[in-house]
């Protein structure tokens, strides 16, 4: 099966639990995520979020992913649906390192599975890295910040 996988990491001066209320608080990101401009559902396993991904000059679209881990303060994870088992499957997740001092490294990543990746992984790439950093950005600024 063919893969092609990013990260992006942002070190933020917040407690990971802070961190964690925040990605897991769908219902604010209207407020704040310049990417994933509208969310809701609830964060447990197997749970199916609603999802619209907008990022800024782009054209909008919604989705459904499903929660695959939901380890509080750690990791949250997704799978992209609607789904292309072995063709395309998105694999979408946040990762919680401390670093002591109230200091986290988070890990913000997506993997791609499936026949279709050689063609479209490196296009995937290049169009989510943006994304991803500017939701990081916003995630510290709102983390290291006055809460709201």
């Amino acid at each position: 099966m063919f893969r092609k996988g990013f990260k992006s990491e942002i070190i933020i001066d917040a407690p990971a639990e802070r961190i964690w209320e925040i990605l897991t608080d769908f219902g604010s990101y209207e407020k704040w995520n310049p990417m994933i401009r509208r969310a809701s559902g609830q964060a447990r396993v197997g749970a199916r979020l609603k999802v619209h991904f907008e990022p800024e000059g782009r054209k909008g679209s919604n989705f459904r992913p499903k929660l695959t881990i939901v380890d509080p303060n750690r990791e949250l994870r997704w799978l992209g649906w609607p789904r292309f088992p072995f063709v395309f499957d998105m694999d979408h997740y946040w990762l919680l390192e401390g670093l002591g001092n109230g200091r986290i490294r988070l890990e913000h990543g997506a993997v791609a599975y499936g026949l279709a990746v050689p063609f479209i992984g490196n296009v995937m790439v290049k169009s989510f890295r943006e994304p991803f950093e500017a939701m990081n950005r916003a995630m510290k600024e709102r983390a290291e910040g006055a809460r709201g």
